[in-house]
């Protein structure tokens, strides 16, 4: 490969600052521990009274997808990318496109969504201040931290994140509190499992609490900034999912034990009606600060992990390449951190429902195809024989791409259609840049990428 080190238009790279600890605290910002109170009323709705049973079976599925973006990132750690990487290595480059473009719906406007329910908390307890303020003021703060520089962003959300965390182990130990006083009709076992229990709650919830999880896979996108990525994303994504696993399971096991049912007053506000009832409405205004805290955090994860992917495609040429400029000084991708933020400025037009309606079609839609990648990487190379190779390279990533299509079928048709326009889009882009399709797309730069340290 060719050395270009010391030549005059070499462009500065990213810079491996990151360890396990401060990849995986950018794991649980990016998915955020207070959207398990945040959603907690509507998977309680939908299984029926047995929320923790739907995240048991969601963390099994969100388990399968994140061994085989491990294999993948310990396959492919020279680059940053995420499952546009891994797609286009393993399956083509022309999937690959696709593949990078789905997610791109999904991370493009993730942020949008997230400044977007952060300012509609704000706006409804300060309604002189107008919602299109904190939507401005949350895209101007997360942009200038992720400018100023990774190891910045990591320092930030290592205080937000243990915010979060207080919050919710202050709600479990009210909870355990107030159920020991009361008599709310709830045995240990009923979050689990009661007389309205079906197949079709649990799946129906569980389809849903997929949601919660999404962003794990994003820790791949960091693989340029990270020591050693071979080993320490694949563990980083591991801990990550197994850590909301547990917490999202143990909240929603308190939440019912205190609230036995699937009715609240107010659904999308079930978790400010669970913290008047255990802590009065002090407990609700701390419960209210952690959200919007959680929400600012997850907007500063989810825009540099974004930026990452639209740096890396901008490289590449799959993208105009001005979104892979990284600033000298900063060492960060300046352009693509910017469109980020502009991006989310249309949230002042937009409601939560219609821009969370159809984020879920490009993460369901790659993260089937990254499965699949992992199969087809073991029948071409054969990394591991025997019954360990088998089922490490293809009996858990095949499960984890049925239960995700399974996912990407389960999504409503506004969120289909709306998908499927971007699809249709991404193809083209693609046509345009392959000429018809009579050329393959543009190709990873991985002599760039290996000089980043």
């Amino acid at each position: 490969m060719a050395n270009t080190h010391g030549t005059q238009d070499q462009q500065p790279t990213l810079s491996r600052t990151l360890g396990l600890g401060s990849v995986v605290i950018f794991g649980i910002a990016w998915v955020t521990p207070l959207i398990a109170l945040a959603t907690i009323g509507i998977i309680v709705q939908l299984s029926n009274g047995t929320a923790p049973t739907a995240y048991l079976v969601t963390l099994a599925a969100m388990l399968f997808t994140a061994w085989s973006y491990g294999r993948m990132a310990s396959v492919h750690h020279q680059t940053a990318g995420s499952a546009y990487t891994y797609v286009g290595k393993e399956i083509g480059p022309r999937l690959g496109f696709l593949t990078g473009w789905l997610i791109l719906l999904d991370y493009f406007f993730i942020p949008l969504v997230v400044w977007l329910i952060g300012a509609a908390y704000l706006a409804q307890h300060f309604p002189a201040i107008p919602m299109s303020i904190w939507i401005i003021g949350f895209i101007v703060l997360t942009t200038v931290l992720n400018i100023i520089g990774i190891k910045v962003t990591v320092r930030a959300n290592i205080l937000l994140v243990a915010f979060q965390l207080l919050v919710i182990a202050i709600f479990i130990a009210l909870s355990l509190s107030y159920y020991a006083g009361a008599d709310t009709g709830a045995s240990l076992l009923t979050p689990f499992f009661n007389e309205h229990t079906t197949s079709a709650a649990i799946a129906a919830a569980a389809a849903v609490a997929a949601y919660s999880f999404i962003g794990f896979d994003g820790l791949t996108l960091l693989t340029e900034e990270t020591r050693r990525p071979e080993r320490t994303i694949p563990k980083a994504m591991m801990i990550v999912v197994l850590f909301f696993g547990v917490l999202f399971v143990s909240v929603a096991w308190c939440a019912q034990l205190i609230h036995p049912g699937s009715s609240f007053n107010n659904t999308d506000s079930a978790a400010l009606e669970l913290a008047s009832m255990i802590g009065g409405n002090l407990f609700a205004a701390f419960l209210l600060a952690g959200l919007v805290v959680g929400q600012f955090a997850c907007g500063l994860a989810i825009q540099a992990g974004a930026s990452r992917l639209l740096f890396t495609m901008g490289r590449d040429g799959a993208l105009p390449r001005a979104l892979a400029y990284v600033s000298p000084q900063q060492r960060t991708p300046v352009v693509s951190i910017m469109l980020i933020g502009l991006t989310g400025l249309a949230g002042i037009f937009l409601d939560v429902t219609t821009s969370a309606s159809f984020i879920n079609f490009g993460a369901f839609g790659a993260f089937t195809l990254v499965n699949i990648s992992v199969i087809v990487h073991w029948w071409r190379h054969r990394p591991q024989q025997g019954a360990v190779g088998l089922l490490s390279w293809v009996i858990l990533p095949l499960a984890g791409a049925v239960i995700d299509f399974y996912l990407l079928l389960s999504l409503e048709s506004n969120a289909t259609l709306v998908g499927s326009i971007w699809l249709l889009i991404g193809l083209v882009w693609l046509a345009v840049l392959t000429r018809g399709f009579r050329q393959p797309p543009p190709r990873l730069s991985l002599d760039e990428a290996e000089q980043t340290g």
